[in-house]
């Protein structure tokens, strides 16, 4: 029988302890979370309400909680209602983009041969456009011009989506083609290939499995490059509503900075925040990558 050493009781304590890091992350995207799925239900006012009796008021007002803008406009409401926007953009394009990267990716991988070579040919292509270039044409070619009467285009956040997910396509698609490439040798799919499985069942059975964690670590940080880059895309004037997002919300309240600073600084904290909580889950999920692999 083998008694274990007080060091290793330690080393074992020490692994079972959460993280703070990880603590403190998912308390901050919950509670993103919960605002983004419960803010019209919390007692603060809409977004995009004036309140002329109080222009820019300081932190701590009576009523507003975070102060508001010189338009009225209350900054906790902003928040909680730019958690939803710039979070749903975020997961949305993600979201899309690691399914369609993927499956091209993991494709390419398994059935090699020209399959690949058009596969890898076109992620070398779309790499190659930069983000900002192409979300501005599509900005400009797809949206309308007036925000006012979107009726005249396709509306802001569906073509910012829609032009952040051709940009997180080949991104992705290379993480799975790579990340395929290395299990499609593996000894257990090449037995699976000598028993007669098809190729659609080890693609679901093995080498699926084992991709999904390496896109989950890059889909968060994915995430929070989506949010930061939105938020440059406010800047531009490319980005959504005044105040409807973090980064709109930035982007609307960047000159007051010198005269009400709150204003810019608290968008920029919760973009800040959300950005270190996906990278957390990102550096997490592939340091539980790296230690699976080396088991295997």
């Amino acid at each position: 029988m083998q008694w274990s050493t007080p060091e290793s009781r330690v080393i074992v304590a020490r692994k079972s302890r959460p993280k703070i890091g990880l603590i403190l992350s998912t308390a901050w995207m919950g509670l993103c979370g919960f605002a983004a799925i419960f803010g019209d239900l919390l007692p603060i006012p809409a977004w995009d309400e004036y309140d002329y009796e109080s222009l820019g008021v300081p932190m701590f007002t009576s009523g507003h909680l975070l102060g508001t803008d010189f338009d009225g406009t209350d900054i906790l409401a902003g928040i909680v209602h730019g958690a939803r926007t710039s979070l749903g953009i975020a997961l949305t394009a993600v979201i899309l983009g690691s399914l369609v990267g993927g499956t091209l990716g993991i494709v390419a991988a398994y059935r090699r041969g020209w399959v690949d070579s058009f596969v890898t040919m076109y992620f070398n292509v779309a790499l190659s456009i930069p983000t900002l270039v192409l979300t501005l044409v599509m900005v400009a070619l797809f949206s309308s011009p007036n925000l006012d009467d979107p009726s005249a285009g396709m509306p802001r956040e569906l073509v910012i989506i829609i032009s952040l997910t051709l940009v997180i396509i080949p991104i992705i698609g290379r993480i799975a083609r790579s990340s395929a490439l290395t299990w499609t040798g593996r000894d257990f799919v090449l037995v699976a290939e000598s028993i007669g499985m098809t190729r659609r069942s080890i693609l679901w059975t093995h080498i699926v499995p084992n991709v999904l964690p390496s896109l989950m670590s890059v889909g968060f940080l994915a995430a929070g490059v989506v949010i930061v880059v939105e938020g440059g895309l406010a800047i531009l004037g490319a980005g959504t509503d005044p105040g409807a997002s973090w980064g709109s919300m930035l982007a609307k309240n960047r000159q007051d900075l010198s005269i009400l600073p709150s204003t810019t600084i608290i968008p920029v904290v919760a973009i800040a925040f959300t950005v270190m909580a996906l990278n957390y889950f990102g550096d997490y999920v592939r340091l539980r990558i790296d230690d699976r692999e080396s088991r295997i």
